[in-house]
């Protein structure tokens, strides 16, 4: 066996630009994995991939032209069934052993072992290593089947040998033209796809100085399609020489070129040999808001904005050619005369949409379906003024309540403006602008951008009071509503991002230092929606629970942690990180692991106990030193320790509970809780009821324990 390096390489026409990386990393991955399970390349192989627009491949490491044998055990069947009464194999024994090629020669080399409760035959046999040319057979055929296609075509083999054209159909991402396979210099006879593997690939269309490019070997792959096909094949090197071009062209102009890793990734998908270009448009265009030209010029051509050192939208741009003429002015006069139209569009829809102020656009609304089980956006606008209004004037009193409302009328307007209608990604964006320019106070102009934030993981917050206050609004009205109609998120579908949403309503509340209750948010949006939707109230407080939970663990906090705040259950979810960082401090207490584990205790007996409501100690039934000895502790310690909670101090309430560890344990070696008779067995549980409740006003540090 001689182990080579392998190049599998199949050329297909134009694959979808926003698919190529993973479709590239995936082909890779899986046919190096089916080579590595088959023994036919080592467990660390080093595995390239390739990806341009017109070819998948990969470059696998020290490639056997073999496996090696394996040595199996078979199991055959139960000895009482395989050997007659005189220990002779039996007629169903000689028939097993045929079907795998033996004879009764083998009979005396047959292992016994138990198999369960009964023993049985088996056979030890030597597997054949797979060949390279079946193994890599199958791989290909295993990889290509696991391909994250976004849609599938449908074509005809031209025809060939043994093939008529157009009879053959074949399924897969693009048609496929060309199928390399290299083991070192050796071409590997596989086949898929209705090709044969040779050594001939394609290089760049137009700009390949020999075509067909005819591999040497595997590790000329890379090099020679670089200087004979004029293309770069690996996905990664590729991107990284367009960021570098699109660097070096904006410093030589002082400006830098927008951050955008989506837009890098599908431009590197469309070019097999990068030239990035400096065009320019007109500066009348800058009068547009930058977000609509940035957008235009990014969705619709592809291209890379500059900005200038105050992150300000300039009027040049840079453009990712794949030919590199002597003279490039034709192809930077081309892109610039096709970027102009869309940024006059832009200009004119700006232009236009100003024409109408948004309040009076705003009984529009009543028109545009929301959702058929929910009404319109105008109702359903309404019911956000509510719950605005009502954050708004617990946030700030009237006059922020008034805001909220003025706010959360014009919020969604900008949805029946031209702008937003070519571009649905600037809805709130445009609003914003809409609202400056008839005159709106800023207060509202930024609530209205702002009101769609957080819009994802990591999103910015909205700016100002106003924005919070509509922002909540808006995302707790449809969480509300959808969950009324029973649109809940399953597994990882949620077609409505109410996941999104519930992060976005704890980010606000939390990070934003709201001192507001949820639930009462939760309750007061109920209000606001149809009554019959309410059914929902409850599932909707237990997956804000879930989110909340979800959120703090990735905080860095401990599920034990995480926990005993979260069951404590403070209404104002703002306090949840002063009371985190106060169970985490009196985690490190030496006396925290014994107070955890009595306070798990005294839960549970509090639990199986007939004690009722009493809760008054009588002090008169402290019959025990150790009894008395923990009343007298906790009359001095809880003042302390409830002092300290109810002036925002957890850490130091908590710290104070420490001091409770000597009687606490005291009481438990000394006392039966359970005492034969009732009055002093209530006045006990009682003692504990109060233990109970000043340990557990910051968190329930049961949770705590072990």
């Amino acid at each position: 066996m001689s182990a080579k390096n392998l190049l599998v390489e199949l050329f297909v026409e134009e694959l979808p630009p926003k698919a190529l990386k993973k479709l590239g990393e995936a082909f890779a991955a899986a046919l190096a994995a089916s080579l590595k399970s088959q023994g036919l390349a080592t467990a660390d192989a080093v595995v390239m991939p390739f990806a341009s627009p017109r070819r998948l491949g990969v470059h696998v490491a020290a490639v056997a032209d073999k496996a090696a044998d394996r040595a199996m055990q078979q199991k055959l069947m139960p000895v009482a069934v395989a050997l007659d009464a005189n220990g002779g194999a039996t007629p169903a024994l000689l028939k097993k052993l045929a079907a795998l090629g033996a004879d009764a020669s083998v009979v005396p080399q047959l292992k016994r072992a138990m198999d369960g409760k009964a023993e049985a035959l088996f056979l030890d046999n030597l597997v054949p290593g797979a060949t390279l040319a079946d193994g890599l057979q199958r791989a290909i055929e295993e990889a290509l089947a696991k391909l994250p296609i976004p849609k599938v075509m449908s074509y005809q083999l031209e025809g060939g040998e043994g093939v008529r054209p157009g009879w053959t159909t074949v399924h897969f991402v693009r048609p496929a033209h060309g199928l390399v396979a290299l083991h070192g210099a050796d071409v590997v006879p596989i086949s898929v796809l209705g090709l044969e593997a040779g050594r001939d690939t394609q290089g760049h269309r137009f700009e390949a100085s020999v075509n067909p490019v005819v591999l040497r070997d595997a590790d000329s792959y890379a090099a020679q399609l670089r200087d004979e096909g004029a293309v770069i094949a690996s996905f990664a090197e590729r991107r990284a020489e367009i960021v570098r071009q699109l660097g070096e062209k904006a410093a030589a102009e002082g400006l830098k070129p927008i951050d955008d890793d989506a837009l890098l990734d599908e431009v590197t998908a469309l070019v097999e040999r990068p030239n990035v270009l400096l065009c320019r448009f007109e500066e009348q265009f800058l009068q547009v808001p930058a977000e609509c030209l940035i957008l235009t010029m990014k969705a619709n051509q592809k291209y890379f904005p500059l900005l200038d050192g105050q992150g300000r939208l300039t009027h040049q741009f840079l453009v990712v050619s794949n030919i590199r003429p002597a003279d490039a002015s034709q192809v930077i006069g081309g892109n610039e005369r096709v970027v102009r139209p869309r940024l006059a569009d832009a200009k004119f829809f700006f232009d236009q949409d100003r024409k109408k102020p948004l309040a009076e656009r705003v009984s529009g609304l009543d028109k545009v379906v929301y959702h058929n089980k929910l009404g319109t956006q105008g109702a359903r606008m309404a019911q956000v003024r509510a719950v605005a209004r009502a954050i708004g004037q617990r946030l700030g009193g009237p006059v922020l309540a008034e805001q909220a409302d003025r706010a959360a009328l014009l919020a969604k307007a900008d949805l029946l403006t031209d702008m937003v209608g070519e571009f649905p990604e600037l809805q709130g964006i445009m609003g914003g602008y809409y609202a400056r320019h008839d005159g709106e106070p800023e207060a509202i102009a930024f609530a209205v951008e702002d009101h769609y934030k957080p819009r994802f993981a990591g999103d910015a917050l909205p700016r100002n009071p106003v924005g919070l206050a509509v922002a909540l609004a808006d995302k707790l009205n449809t969480l509300c509503g959808m969950f009324g109609i029973g649109q809940i998120p399953t597994g990882d579908k949620d077609p409505f991002a109410l996941r999104r949403h519930a992060l976005g309503i704890i980010r606000m509340l939390i990070e934003a230092q709201l001192s507001l209750g949820l639930a009462e948010l939760i309750g007061e949006t109920f209000q606001a929606l149809p009554s019959h939707l309410a059914q929902a109230h409850a599932e909707v407080n237990g997956f804000m629970k879930e989110r909340l939970v979800g959120y703090l663990r990735d905080q860095g906090y401990s599920a034990q942690e995480v926990d005993a705040v979260v069951e404590a259950r403070p209404n104002l979810w703002v306090e949840f990180p002063k009371r985190l960082a106060a169970v985490r401090s009196f985690a490190a207490l030496p006396e925290a692991s014994a107070l955890s584990a009595a306070n798990k205790r005294v839960g549970n007996i509090l639990k199986k106990s007939d004690a009722g409501g009493r809760v008054a100690v009588d002090v008169a039934q402290l019959k025990e030193p150790a009894e008395a000895a923990l009343y007298q502790a906790l009359q001095a310690i809880a003042p302390k320790a409830e002092a300290a909670f109810s002036a925002g101090d957890h850490t130091g309430s908590l710290q104070a509970l420490a001091a409770l560890r000597g009687p606490v344990d005291a009481f438990f070696d000394g006392v039966m809780v359970n005492a034969d008779d009732p009055a002093l067995r209530a006045n006990r549980l009682a003692l504990l009821a109060t233990l109970h409740a000043a340990m557990n006003r910051v968190a329930d540090l049961s949770r705590l324990a072990a």
